[in-house]
C-alpha cells in the first residue's frame, strides 16, 4: 500500500477549472458507495494516496482524522498513507507545487475535498470510468461525461483503453448530429472490468467520506433522534389522555 511515485501518480485525477460547468448529458452510473463500509474506505484511502494525492490535495482532511475514522493505527497510517516527512496532524496536501502544475498543465489541479458534494458520487464514479482515446486532444484522451477535459487518462493502465461509439440523431435544427452513446474496450488493462469497478467505487467512497466525514455519524444519530421523538410523542399522547380523563371525570 506504499504510494507510487511515478509521473502517472503526479498527473492523477484532475478536473480542469475551465471544465467546471455541468456535463452534457451522458448517462451517469450508480456509484453504489457506502461510507459505512470500513474496508471500502480503507481501500479508497490507499487508492487516493497512490493515484490522486500526487496532484490533488484534500486540504480539509487531516491524516489523524482519517486514522481515527478508518480504524487505522498510527503505524498503519504511516506505513500505508503518509509520505516521508509528513506529520500525522498535517492536512492531506499534494506534493506537486502549484507553479509547476500551472507550467505543465495550464491550471493547478483542484482540491478534491468537496468534489463529491459539489458533483455527486455518481458523477465522479462515471467520470473516472469514461475516458476514451481521442488523438485530437493534447493528452490523447477525452471523457464522455466531461468533454474536452484536460485530465489525462491516468487509469488507462488499470482499466484499459476505450473508444467511443456514436449514433446519428436529429438535432433541434433538424440536422443530423453525432451523439456519443457508449464506450467500447479496445485494449485490456491490468484489472478486469469488475475489479476496476470496485477500484473506482472504493476511491469515490473515500472522496464521499472526505466531503462529509460526519455523514455516517449523522445518519446513525438521526435514527436515534427519530426513535426518541416517536417515543416522546407516544408518551405525551398517553399522558394527555390520562390527564384529560381525570379532568373530565
Amino acid at each position: 500500500m506504499r504510494p507510487a511515485r511515478t509521473l502517472g501518480t503526479l498527473v492523477a485525477l484532475w478536473w480542469p477549472l475551465a471544465a467546471a460547468a455541468a456535463g452534457h448529458g451522458y448517462p451517469l452510473q450508480d456509484a453504489g458507495t457506502d461510507v459505512s463500509n470500513l474496508a471500502s474506505l480503507q481501500r479508497g484511502a490507499r487508492n487516493f494516496v497512490n493515484y490522486c494525492l500526487g496532484c490533488h490535495s484534500a486540504r480539509y482532511m487531516r491524516y489523524s482524522q482519517v486514522a481515527e475514522d478508518l480504524a487505522l493505527t498510527e503505524n498503519e497510517l504511516r506505513d500505508n498513507l503518509m509520505f516521508t516527512g509528513t506529520r500525522i496532524y498535517d492536512p492531506m496536501l499534494s506534493s506537486m507545487p502549484a507553479e509547476q502544475a500551472r507550467a505543465w498543465f495550464g491550471n493547478a489541479p483542484p482540491d478534491l475535498s468537496l468534489i463529491v458534494r459539489s458533483r455527486s458520487a455518481d458523477y465522479v464514479y462515471t467520470y473516472l470510468k469514461s475516458f476514451y482515446d481521442d488523438p485530437s486532444r493534447p493528452t490523447g484522451a477525452n471523457n464522455a461525461v466531461l468533454p474536452q477535459t484536460a485530465m489525462p487518462d491516468v487509469l488507462a493502465g488499470l482499466q484499459g483503453r476505450q473508444k467511443p461509439r456514436y449514433e446519428s440523431k436529429t438535432g433541434e435544427d433538424g440536422k443530423m448530429v453525432q451523439h456519443l452513446v457508449a464506450l467500447e474496450p479496445i485494449a485490456p488493462g491490468e484489472m478486469t472490468a469488475a475489479d476496476f469497478d470496485v477500484f473506482v467505487r472504493d476511491t469515490v467512497t473515500f472522496l464521499e467520506y472526505v466531503s462529509e466525514p460526519a455523514k455516517s455519524q449523522r445518519r446513525s444519530l438521526g435514527v436515534w433522534v427519530i426513535l426518541y421523538l416517536l417515543m416522546f410523542t407516544a408518551f405525551t399522547y398517553f399522558l394527555k389522555k390520562e390527564y384529560w380523563k381525570d379532568v373530565k371525570g
